[in-house]
């Protein structure tokens, strides 16, 4: 039998009766086989089993419409193998941001790609009923030591297990711009109650300061991530409402190092230019006279904030 009769036969079972109920059989189906299927290919890709190449042929596609598709995603669950450095270097968040994020009225919220729980603690602290759901095992793992309150689910913002309206905010902290936004949007909606809110939140480093001038130079000076931290969100969600909150994180030299090593571009690097870099920041860590000799170091961030209600 080859593999277009096996798909036919296998979706005809699932879909068996047809209708709604054969129609939601089928759709759990394809989201679990998308799911495997990203898996296999983040295998082959980690063990440079395949080239994109090969993975789109074996999948149907050009090389770049495989590239497309899970270059990025693949890219985004990196974080787990550095979830160390990650918990250790990455900034939290302002006190004052729950209180722009999450409504007053709000009670049950959702931190969707919440990774090692940096905002879910907050909102946790704030006395709300948090459901965190982070996609990497690892990731997860921190985030379920980090904050025992929340509650912690496997999942992704393409396919978020939890019922149809069943909580008030969803917040996304440093997250959003890894998601499939076509598949992201209507799935928060559909978990969203009626009126509820999304808040998309981004820590970016201030580098008004020289010495945080020469850090950014440096991580940037192979590739260069560019991320709008002011997105237009479509239907069914409303106008943005937008903040900007000014704050300092207080760290030590071995956290900047963390905070640099768990960049998802900084992890991609061939080893040795990822060690070349980490070696040029400690040096810059020990050299600049606004930082030489200095056990810790405020590293000045702006937090911006763009809010949306569901229409």
């Amino acid at each position: 039998m080859n593999t277009d009769d096996l798909g036919q036969r296998v979706a005809d079972d699932v879909a068996d009766g047809g209708g709604l109920d054969g129609l939601r059989r089928l759709s759990g189906v394809i989201a679990a086989l998308e799911e495997r299927r990203t898996g296999l290919v983040e295998e082959l890709r980690r063990g440079k089993a395949a080239t994109w190449e090969e993975i789109g042929r074996a999948c149907g596609m050009t090389r770049q419409g495989a590239t497309r598709r899970w270059a990025g995603r693949l890219q985004a669950r990196s974080f787990g193998v550095v979830a160390d450095s990650y918990q250790h270097g990455r900034p939290g968040y302002p006190q004052a941001l729950i209180g722009s994020a999450v409504p007053r009225e709000a009670r049950k919220v959702l931190d969707l790609g919440a990774g090692t729980g940096k905002l879910t603690r907050l909102l946790v602290e704030a006395g709300l009923d948090v459901v965190a759901v982070e996609p990497d095992e690892g990731m997860r793992a921190r985030l379920a030591a980090a904050v025992p309150k929340a509650a912690v689910r496997a999942g992704s913002a393409e396919h978020i297990p939890l019922p149809d309206g069943s909580v008030d905010t969803v917040v996304v902290a440093q997250a959003w711009h890894w998601f499939d936004q076509a598949a992201a949007v209507p799935e928060i909606a559909r978990v969203l109650a009626p009126g509820g809110t999304l808040a998309l939140v981004w820590n970016v480093r201030d580098e008004s300061q020289p010495w945080a001038a020469e850090l950014g130079a440096l991580m940037h000076r192979s590739t260069r991530q560019r991320i709008d931290t002011t997105p237009l969100l479509p239907a069914p969600f409303g106008p943005p409402e937008r903040l900007e909150i000014r704050w300092e994180h207080p760290t030590t030299p071995a956290g900047i190092i963390d905070m640099v090593a768990s960049r998802s571009y900084v992890i991609a690097l061939p080893e040795a230019e990822r060690a070349r870099l980490l070696a040029d920041v400690e040096r810059l860590l020990a050299t600049h006279p606004d930082l030489a000799g200095r056990e810790r170091i405020a590293v000045p961030y702006l937090t911006r904030c763009t809010r949306v209600r569901l229409g």
